[in-house]
């Protein structure tokens, strides 16, 4: 990520520091500014520190960092393709295992920048604008979660990638499940953050957003039994403030073999904005840990087991 390193220097003929002496004005034909994108000087007064530079005092702003990179409209990283008619615009970045990260119903590519960020450093991260959504095409026909399923999977075969780890958010982790139902030859590991089987949604605004809407008011229709099908370790996630039902998240947790479940603390649906630390290191703890099966009785057992024979070791 690029740093503004941005210092602009005062004249004074003070050697006061004091933060509020009226003596520091700020010179803006001395400032000195190492970055293409500009910054106002009122900005950088407004968050300036005192310091001292060649025995002269002077101001050190302290200057925001902006986006390194506009997700969701970087031309150098973005593509198009076409699948079933419909033209679909996608971004790839960084470089090592695939890891597909799809956003939430009437978002896009730019709403998943904080987990683009992250993970591209040690992944290569592939984001699309659903159908209907953001720089993709509009379908001619009713939108359907499948649809937009097929469409990642059309994605995955443009790109070339084998199979792949792949995040979703809200709607996007309902696209992340029927991935792993539709087509499992794909998929290495999913993350489902705050999907929900049935449809139990809100509404929207704006024409394009109704007839997402509609979708979002008649489905998802999962069958639980179907998530029976999936067969890649998934990780379940929500907050025990979220919009989604708790019962809806341990029933998918539930019927899902190979899964694991959390429930982020004191969070709400928009973790994944409201607290990407938080939200980043519990999935890339997932994604880089083998998946163990665990036995709800017999680990604990041999748990306490070696609890217990530690603590009867000599001197303990």
């Amino acid at each position: 990520m690029a740093v503004w390193s941005c210092i602009v220097l005062a004249e004074s003929g003070s050697n006061s520091l004091t933060p509020h002496a009226p003596t520091f004005l700020i010179n803006q034909e001395r400032a000195l500014c190492r970055d293409s994108l500009s910054l106002s000087f009122s900005h950088c007064r407004s968050q300036a520190l005192p310091a001292i530079r060649g025995g002269r005092p002077f101001w050190r702003p302290v200057c925001p960092r902006p986006p390194a990179v506009r997700y969701g409209a970087n031309s150098e990283a973005g593509g198009t393709f076409t699948h079933d008619g419909v033209t679909l615009y996608y971004e790839a970045y960084g470089a090592g295992d695939p890891l597909l990260i799809v956003h939430f119903n009437g978002g896009s590519i730019a709403d998943v920048g904080a987990q683009i960020d992250h993970f591209r450093k040690g992944y290569k991260m592939i984001a699309m604008d659903s159908r209907d959504h953001g720089k993709s095409g509009d379908s001619p026909d009713k939108l359907t979660y499948e649809k937009m399923t097929d469409d990642l999977a059309a994605l995955l075969d443009h790109l070339k990638t084998g199979p792949v780890d792949v995040l979703g958010w809200s709607d996007g982790g309902i696209e992340a499940l029927l991935l792993g139902i539709r087509h499992p030859a794909k998929v290495k590991k999913i993350v489902a953050m705050a999907a929900v089987p049935a449809a139990h949604r809100a509404t929207a605004r704006g024409q394009r957003e109704l007839k997402v809407t509609g979708m979002m008011l008649e489905e998802p229709n999962i069958e639980a039994k179907a998530l029976e099908a999936i067969t890649a370790p998934t990780l379940v996630l929500a907050s025990d403030h979220d919009t989604i039902v708790d019962q809806h998240t341990v029933e998918i947790y539930q019927h899902i073999r190979n899964s694991q479940l959390a429930i982020f603390p004191n969070a709400t649906h928009m973790i994944p904005f409201d607290d990407p630390a938080t939200f980043n290191g519990t999935v890339e703890r997932f994604l880089r840990t083998p998946f163990v099966k665990r036995d709800r009785i017999g680990d604990a057992v041999k748990s306490l087991e070696t609890l217990r024979s530690l603590a009867a070791a000599p001197g303990r």
